[in-house]
């Protein structure tokens, strides 16, 4: 889908628009985890518009041939896609229009109307949002902006992996969250391209294994059901060149419970002082059970990709 080139043009075009986020040491912990391995916490939800998204949207928009129509942007998100989406078309001056599913987080619907969207909910699940907003993109000629089947999307997101080798050159594994998987194809075609000996691990919810499900059957299927209440990794059907990425680059897709991120979230809020959603939490969540996967791994980092209030609140 997309190579170490594009990552690396990516990373020239949105420099200016895009945060450096930090890194955090996982530690200081009134419960430390179970385990001598060093953990770093790269802090993406701290990144303009609350997760790594603004880099996919943002080098689709600048990447992008002919400019965008008068008509703005369109697209389906769980949350933080169309909040990254409404930003890109802010600095656009164009209108956006976001379809969102029913169980998406009230304050990420605050925030994408802060930066003027149009925001329409339409659906149980991202996949029913999804088919309105194509529906909307050729009805008005609306330019559509895929969360994660577009190489420019894919290739933005790619740049956090460049970020994170810089930041942390020991580190020998990575613990990303996975929802439709642009996020982890991105991350993992810059990773192995620059530094092939890395572990990379995927999460995805047990009500939702997209990717582990295609793997598995060893071509791309579609879930019969959707059944996680996590809206941000929430996607019945994954893209074909997603699935090729995350085959030949990624080493292992754990699932965890909306409970357990749930709780992990909570855990970054009172450990940390970090307001993660429960995706932004997958990272942490599937730690008690990597054991067998991290054996030997000397600093892991844990991608807290997502910005919530769920474990501020809860």
């Amino acid at each position: 889908m997309i190579g170490l080139p594009d990552v690396e043009a990516a990373r020239e075009r949105i420099g200016a628009w895009v945060r450096r986020t930090p890194v955090l040491p996982f530690s200081q912990l009134k419960d430390p985890p179970a385990t001598d391995t060093r953990i770093t916490l790269k802090l993406e939800c701290l990144q303009v518009t609350g997760s790594f998204k603004a880099r996919g949207a943002m080098n689709r928009l600048l990447g992008g041939e002919g400019g965008v129509p008068a008509a703005g942007i369109v697209t389906a998100s769980g949350g933080n896609h169309g909040l990254a989406v409404a930003r890109t078309a802010h600095v656009a001056g164009v209108p956006a229009k976001i379809f969102v599913p029913e169980n998406v987080s009230p304050e990420k619907v605050t925030k994408m109307r802060g930066w003027n969207a149009d925001v329409e909910i339409v659906g149980k699940v991202w996949d029913v949002s999804n088919r309105a907003a194509h529906a909307y993109a050729e009805k008005t000629g609306a330019a559509y902006f895929h969360p994660f089947a577009d190489p420019l999307v894919v290739a933005g997101q790619g740049t956090l992996g460049l970020e994170i080798l810089d930041d942390l050159p020991d580190m020998d594994a990575i613990l990303v969250a996975i929802g439709g998987g642009g996020l982890i194809a991105g991350t993992a075609t810059a990773i192995r391209a620059k530094r092939p000996e890395v572990r990379i691990i995927g999460i995805e919810p047990v009500g939702s294994p997209t990717l582990k499900a295609s793997l598995d059957a060893g071509e791309v299927v579609t879930l019969p059901k959707v059944m996680t209440r996590v809206p941000t990794m929430a996607c019945a059907r994954t893209d074909e060149r997603i699935f090729e990425a995350v085959r030949d680059y990624v080493d292992d897709i754990v699932l965890v419970s909306d409970e357990e991120m749930l709780d992990a979230s909570r855990r970054l809020w009172f450990e940390c002082g970090v307001a993660a959603d429960l995706s932004g939490a997958a990272s942490l969540a599937a730690l008690p059970r990597l054991a067998p996967l991290l054996e030997g791994a000397r600093h892991v980092c844990a991608l807290v990709c997502g910005a919530g209030l769920e474990g501020a609140s809860g």
